[in-house]
């Protein structure tokens, strides 16, 4: 992994594409949501405790981030 070029995406920027199963085994590719509104989550380990409450959080939010046609999208390692 040490030779993968590395850049930091900075809020409002426009991520890379992607493409990652999710938990049902179905592709995520960002590239089929441009032009939305994507607020990427990144967690170490899904449902340790940090990461855990983040995921809640978001979700209590769903509403807000709704109304800023904004979705969530959360990553894990695992």
């Amino acid at each position: 992994m040490a030779d993968l070029p590395q850049s930091i995406v900075q809020p409002g920027d426009h991520a890379p594409n992607f493409s990652l199963k999710d938990q049902n085994d179905r592709t995520f590719d960002l590239l089929e949501h441009m032009g939305e509104r994507i607020l990427l989550s990144f967690h170490p380990l899904a449902w340790t405790g940090h990461c855990a409450a983040q995921m809640v959080s978001l979700e209590k939010n769903r509403e807000v981030l709704k109304s800023l046609n904004t979705s969530a999208v959360g990553i894990s390692v695992d």
